[in-house]
């Protein structure tokens, strides 16, 4: 208990503590608060020992205010803990995001839980304003509001009023007598007095923006051969409400210089011969700085193939200035080459490690190869179940030829279910289920199983896929099917269709980009209620008992196929870079009740337009074509119908709804003229009646086409890009029957023959244009489209929207 003895401890005679307290503890213990005390019970002490112990306790963060008292040779220490921060809020912050301003305050030891420091506080306010001045906000303000709470807690709000960013009035450029302000204001992105129509323009001032545009002014001199160009100063003069800026550059353009000689100094290794030949510096030629930069970027990714990972590569100017000549002087020091220590793998929670290490083409123990690893990183972001792939190299402490190579993976949904909801005028409301799962327990095999049911089909399938059932990358997969099918239900001509097959099939890797596939499959298709019309007569007649033409026509096939293919996109999902062609050959083998071959090539290829890739043109073709082979009863054999190619839909013709391009089916139908005797008379074949289908019947030949520009999706963060995709599309193609034969028809009038003609083998092509949204949704691929037709059959002006779940892109 404390007596009216008690007394300030400084200004005292030196004395021996018996007893040392700390009063006004609430959060801190007593036993934390005592080391920070730089004394103990039977010390001797004076005023500086004391004076020393409340500033140790003043560093320790915990306290706002300390007095020292002396009771007899008892040391009382009275303290009040600093607050603690219970929660911290923004409010009316646009250009700074909350998470933002989080990281900034936690690297200051703002953050709930933590002492608060008043001091830290202010310092936080100016640097937030000096960010703020540094965009052009010269009127920026941010105050942090303290409210203090029971239990010494605080909550902080920092109230920030940000306020416009000052406009540029004007951007003068004083000593440049060579080139005009105009062409090079042009070079920058800061502009001033922009029409009011431009509003991508960069009028504001931004202290980053205008460093930068200092940069390109110098590198537009640099590249045009004036070594000598500087800026002698800047000035950024602030009109007094602060709301614009007047921005002048002094300069001094120099003279342009030529290069002399171009040398190489430096340890080559085996090297020397090479770089030499590939170097684009060439004496006599105007000085260059985007070339010389180039060149030494070149031959940094040159030696770095070979590991020589960290090689310097310096240009060193020796200028001549009596004949205005440079000699360039390339210092060229390779370095140690390098070599990988081990390779790993973060962010993949559901794929295993090994998975993605077979897809490596940098192997641990060799040299860092920066071609090998970037190959890597292609071969990651093909994967299907990969949105994206970054990687970096770290070196190992204390050594300095080993690296670690560490990839960072974002997976995205690799098993869904998925759903179809499409709409036309025709076909109304259609709907379709399944499952995929192409990552499956993230062996990075494929597992499909699809269970299908609507109104006029009914299936099932089961497929697996191994793509490394070997080790060197050999494929396997295989498939069992059953299918029903009511075509007539399908608005299609009416016919029935029971199916059901197996398959397999192997992949071989030629190369990196290359790929040879080959299966083998069985069918057995029964054919029932097979509605007449004339191209199907055709093959009606070739397999058709004729001793029970009502019989159904049952087939069993086998077919061999082959394809080669070949794939270079930077990504398995949402490419944005790079082509991917394949090409097609299946056969029925000749112990098949059906003999005929089909051809197929699809290629796209991707464009990037920015450097970030976010714009892409895309260009992409199909070509099909099929026929039958051998003979059937002293009859040539012809390409199945149900094997037709057909065109329109949200995967082919986008703007033309299922099965609408192509040849029409054919009726024709006899007229006969009847008499009150019960006996008939027909008419003359040019009086007959010819009726045409709403509906395509396909064909054995088929051309599709398209360009799309791929653009940032609107309003969406750029993180997303990789997830959902935006285009602007235009399609075109058709579908022809090239067997078909309108000399069959030679009875009929020139009227009724052209009318066929223009229906049954349709040569004019259809085009659509419209928009496209496509989503990587957790429960499978979702595609929005509106097109409309620019040029179809009939030509009309039809508009058709379609919504799919679960399309392949």
């Amino acid at each position: 208990m404390l007596t009216g003895s008690v007394t300030p401890a400084l200004a005292t005679e030196a004395f021996k503590v018996e007893d040392i307290q700390v009063k006004g503890l609430q959060r801190v213990a007593v036993g934390a608060a005592l080391t920070h005390i730089p004394f103990n019970i039977g010390d001797t002490l004076n005023d500086y020992r004391i004076s020393q112990s409340i500033k140790s306790l003043y560093k320790s963060g915990h306290f706002n205010d300390i007095a020292v008292y002396r009771d007899g040779n008892a040391l009382i220490f009275r303290v009040r803990e600093r607050e603690t921060i219970s929660e911290v809020t923004f409010d009316g912050n646009k250009d700074l995001k909350d998470e933002q301003l989080i990281q900034s305050l936690d690297d200051s030891n703002i953050r709930v839980g933590e002492t608060l420091d008043k001091t830290i506080l202010s310092s936080i306010e100016l640097g937030l304003e000096d960010f703020y001045h540094s965009v052009g906000k010269y009127n920026a303000d941010v105050n942090a509001d303290i409210t203090h709470l029971p239990r010494n807690r605080v909550k902080i709000n920092f109230d920030f009023k940000e306020g416009d960013a000052a406009a540029i009035e004007q951007i003068n450029i004083v000593g440049n007598e060579i080139f005009t302000d105009e062409e090079l204001l042009n070079n920058i992105e800061l502009t001033f007095d922009s029409p009011w129509w431009n509003f991508m323009a960069q009028d504001r001032y931004q202290k980053q923006t205008l460093q930068g545009d200092i940069e390109s002014i110098e590198s537009f001199y640099l590249d045009r051969g004036y070594l000598q160009y500087k800026v002698d100063s800047t000035q950024v003069s602030m009109t007094p409400d602060k709301k614009a800026v007047y921005i002048t550059l002094n300069v001094t353009e120099g003279e342009t210089y030529t290069i002399s000689e171009v040398e190489f100094i430096g340890e080559f290794k085996e090297f020397e011969k090479t770089i030499k030949a590939i170097t684009p510096l060439r004496a006599d030629k105007l000085y260059n700085g985007a070339l010389v930069t180039y060149n030494e970027e070149m031959i940094s990714k040159f030696l770095a193939r070979f590991g020589y990972a960290y090689p310097k590569v310096t240009t060193i100017p020796e200028i001549n200035e009596e004949d205005k000549t440079v000699k360039l002087v390339v210092s060229v020091d390779v370095g140690k080459r390098v070599y990988v220590n081990r390779i790993n793998f973060n962010g993949n929670d559901v794929t295993a490690d090994r998975v993605l290490r077979r897809e490596m083409r940098q192997m641990e123990g060799s040299w860092l190869s920066n071609n090998n690893v970037e190959s890597s990183k292609a071969w990651l972001q093909r994967l299907p179940y990969m949105e994206n792939v970054e990687f970096e190299t770290t070196k190992l402490p204390g050594e300095d030829d080993l690296v670690d190579v560490d990839f960072t993976v974002k997976e995205q949904p690799s098993g869904s279910f998925t759903a179809g909801i499409g709409y036309g005028d025709t076909t109304k409301l259609s709907l379709n289920a399944g499952i995929q799962q192409n990552n499956f327990l993230g062996t990075g095999n494929t597992l499909g199983l699809s269970l299908n049911t609507v109104s006029y089909s009914k299936s099932a399938s089961i497929s697996f896929t191994d793509p490394y059932f070997t080790t060197d990358g050999v494929s396997l997969g295989g498939s069992i099917f059953y299918t029903e099918f009511d075509a007539g239900a399908a608005n299609l001509e009416q016919y029935n269709s029971k199916k059901f097959g197996v398959g397999v099939n192997l992949g071989f890797p030629i190369n990196e980009y290359i790929r040879l596939n080959f299966g083998l499959n069985y069918k057995n298709e029964t054919i029932s209620r097979l509605q007449s019309y004339e191209q199907i007569d055709v093959f009606y007649d070739l397999y058709a008992d004729s001793n029970d033409p009502s019989a159904k026509l049952k087939f069993e096939t086998f077919d061999l196929s082959a394809a080669i293919s070949r794939n270079t996109l930077n990504r398995g999902t949402f490419p944005s870079a790079g082509s991917n062609q394949t090409l097609t050959f299946k056969v029925t083998t000749p112990n098949s009740d059906l003999k005929y071959f089909k051809l197929n090539l699809d290629t796209k290829w991707y464009f990037p337009i920015s450097q970030d890739q976010r714009w892409t043109f895309l260009t992409r073709f199909e070509a099909g074509y099929g026929n039958g082979y051998g003979t059937i009863n002293g009859n040539d054999q012809i390409f199945p119908f149900q094997e037709n190619f057909r065109a329109g839909g949200a995967d082919t013709l986008r703007g033309f709804e299922t099965n609408t391009v192509g040849p029409r089916a054919i009726y024709r139908n006899s007229t006969t003229i009847s008499s009150p005797f019960g006996t008939a008379c027909c008419l003359s074949s040019d009086s007959d009646t010819i009726q045409i289908s709403s509906r395509s019947v396909g064909g054995n030949a088929i051309v599709l086409a398209g360009v799309e520009l791929i653009v940032p999706t609107p309003f969406l963060d750029e993180g997303m890009s990789n997830s959902v995709r935006t285009s602007f599309f235009a399609d075109a193609g058709n579908v022809w029957d090239t067997e078909f034969d309108l000399n069959r028809f030679d009875d009929l009038s020139e009227t009724q023959r052209s009318f066929i003609d223009d229906f049954a083998d349709p040569t004019n092509y259809k085009a659509s244009a419209g928009l496209s949204i496509q989503w990587l949704s957790p429960m499978g691929p979702m595609i929005f489209s509106f097109a409309k037709t620019l040029k179809s059959t009939d030509d009309d002006d039809t508009k058709f929207f379609t919504f799919n779940i679960g399309q392949t892109f």
